[in-house]
């Protein structure tokens, strides 16, 4: 029997910042649509999928399209998302995340991915971290969206943990619902005003030592 909890991250706002990319490529669709979102409207979309988040972006600015229409700005928003992300490197590691993953691996704490992102695993090969995962579960893997605790539960399978036994670190509120929900120790990354329903919150992995990381892996 491992001796360690499992550990699953979210990726949008915990391993990397790409929630401004994503906010650059929404807002481009919005204002080609005639209208406009702000930063706190794209708050409410992280961690939620593509075609949820179209569909409330569809919704503020009140506007109504066809089937065909929808999917292909659900292309053209993703094409113009990759083109901003693809000169991402390991130098786009939030600061102090290298620190924990690093720590797991020496501790050989097993650890996986829990995105909605369905370009979870480029993103993860541009920053030179994707071998690390012992699993990866992105958009393509699921079927229902946080605060759904599908994506935590299937990644809590591929690291063969029961989900009582696993951690997740999140920076949005579905996914620290989609955390409770499932049972598992939730690790907000935030603001503590938005995340309170997490187990424990921080601003961000600078504010994490290794000594707390240390203290909830263990079983």
């Amino acid at each position: 029997m491992n001796k360690y909890k499992g550990v699953i991250f979210d990726l949008d706002g915990v391993i990397v910042d790409t929630a401004k990319f994503h906010y650059l490529a929404w807002k481009k669709l919005a204002n080609d649509l005639g209208f406009d979102i702000s930063l706190e409207q794209n708050e409410q979309l992280k961690g939620v999928s593509r075609v949820h988040s179209l569909e409330q972006i569809l919704k503020w600015g009140e506007k109504t399209i066809p089937e065909d229409e929808f999917q292909r700005l659900m292309t053209s928003k993703n094409e113009d998302y990759l083109v901003k992300i693809s000169d991402m490197s390991e130098d786009d590691l939030l600061p102090g995340v290298k620190k924990v993953l690093d720590f797991l691996i020496e501790n050989e704490v097993p650890f996986a991915l829990g995105s909605a992102s369905k370009n979870a695993r480029p993103i993860l090969k541009s920053l030179k971290i994707y071998e690390k995962f012992n699993g990866i579960v992105d958009g393509n893997d699921v079927t229902k969206a946080k605060p759904n605790p599908e994506v935590f539960l299937i990644a809590a399978e591929k690291l063969k943990m029961e989900p009582k036994d696993c951690i997740v670190f999140e920076d949005s509120v579905a996914g620290i619902k989609a955390a409770n929900t499932a049972k598992m120790i939730s690790v907000g990354i935030g603001e503590e005003k938005v995340l309170n329903e997490a187990d424990y919150i921080f601003a961000d992995f600078t504010e994490i030592d290794l000594g707390f990381i240390e203290k909830i892996v263990r079983k």
